[in-house]
């Protein structure tokens, strides 16, 4: 019989997240081996749970979500998100500029399908969340790299970015707070970064799920802010980490700028909404109510805040090991760790963490997974408490005391 094939439209498309690591602690698993999984932000596994009136709400609206709602979303949970940004300045925000999805990442995927021709090339930090990356290649376009500053914050470098302009260029991304670094941009920097925008005539996508989760004196910034009325931004963010709710897939995309010049694409983006019907909908009963109420994440990014405390400690007790040193993150729930090649001679970092999964039953991902260019860093989740945190590092202490 003729073989069975995948697209041709997936090779080049990666997602090393929940890919060959992942695999191969579920083999271990099946052999009834314990896994600690610091690969994914997912919250719930590691004790956090929703607020209650989220819960509560969601559970109400059930007999009212057993039909199809709007393609674009319930109107009480597109008000809710437009009122969200006209309280931080964005006042011309509308109901109809916002779109309800199953998570950011399906948003991310819809857009670039309805943006993007072949080989039109968008502008990705590098690290990125790696999302970014596969969805514009298997939208048929090209993730152009920039490359963060490791030794200044993992901040970008303007003239950098701005180098890898082209006339093929269409886009730029801003991940802010990053995932995986942490780093929570200045307002120079997003400023600096839109404004590259303004001068190419450039789409911006500003993935901002983790605008709530940031530390010490750190300040989030809304790209928004900067685009004005003559730069297109689509505004990604949405529930699953600040609220807990990963599970609920509740997320949006918010339309700001020129959408006069833009209605064709959204008039495209329209069309993509109207095709998968629309977003869950007893999760999109949930919007209102968080972003409305009481906001329990701040207990949580403070001192003596899990949040807080847990990404405090990843950070001290990766640091004291030889050979590693870890930017401290400012935001978001992750450290990026930089494990020196002059002490760690590592090739393939990999086939490296399934070494460190094999031996030591802590699951990672690997820096290159996030379209980091050397084999030289690792990423890990801060969820969980700090004894078992304590005990994670230590593994990859002593595993990595065996690679020295």
């Amino acid at each position: 019989m003729r073989k069975i094939r995948q697209s041709r439209k997936l090779q080049n498309v990666r997602y090393d997240v929940r890919g060959p690591i992942l695999v191969e602690a579920q083999r271990l698993e099946a052999e009834g081996h314990h896994i600690l999984k610091l690969n994914i932000g997912n919250t719930a596994p590691f004790g956090f749970e929703a607020p209650e009136a989220i819960v509560a709400d969601m559970v109400h609206h059930l007999p009212d979500s057993q039909g199809y709602s709007d393609s674009q979303g319930i109107y009480s949970a597109r008000t809710a998100v437009a009122q969200y940004y006209q309280s931080h300045g964005l006042r011309d925000v509308l109901v109809d500029d916002v779109y309800i999805g199953n998570g950011v990442s399906e948003l991310i995927t819809m857009v670039l399908q309805a943006f993007l021709d072949d080989g039109n090339e968008i502008l990705v930090p590098a690290p990125d969340y790696p999302l970014w990356t596969g969805a514009i290649t298997l939208s048929g376009g090209t993730a152009v790299h920039y490359e963060c500053d490791e030794t200044n914050g993992w901040n970008p470098d303007l003239a950098e970015v701005e180098s890898k302009v082209t006339e093929n260029t269409h886009g730029l991304v801003i991940i802010n707070p990053n995932n995986p670094t942490g780093a929570v941009y200045s307002a120079e920097t997003v400023r600096g970064l839109v404004d590259i925008a303004r001068r190419h005539d450039l789409v911006v996508f500003a993935d901002e799920i983790y605008e709530k989760i940031i530390f010490d004196d750190a300040v989030h910034h809304h790209a928004a802010t900067y685009a004005g009325h003559d730069v297109l931004c689509l505004t990604f963010s949405g529930l699953s980490k600040a609220y807990r709710v990963c599970g609920y897939r509740a997320g949006w995309v918010m339309v700001s700028g020129p959408k006069e010049v833009a209605e064709d694409f959204l008039e495209g983006l329209t069309l993509i909404a109207n095709m998968r019907m629309c977003a869950n909908v007893p999760a999109q009963h949930a919007i209102q109510t968080a972003l409305g109420g009481y906001q329990s994440v701040e207990e949580l990014i403070v001192p003596g805040g899990r949040f807080y405390e847990q990404n405090k400690l990843a950070d001290r007790l990766l640091n004291e090991i030889p050979g590693v040193t870890n930017v401290a993150p400012r935001g978001a729930l992750y450290c990026f760790p930089r494990l020196d090649p002059e002490v760690y001679p590592i090739e393939d970092d990999e086939t490296f963490v399934i070494d460190l999964l094999r031996a030591k039953k802590i699951l990672v991902t690997h820096g290159t997974g996030f379209n980091w260019p050397r084999p030289d860093h690792l990423r890990l989740v801060t969820l969980p408490d700090v004894q078992v945190l304590e005990e994670a590092i230590g593994r990859i202490a002593e595993f990595l005391e065996t690679r020295r």
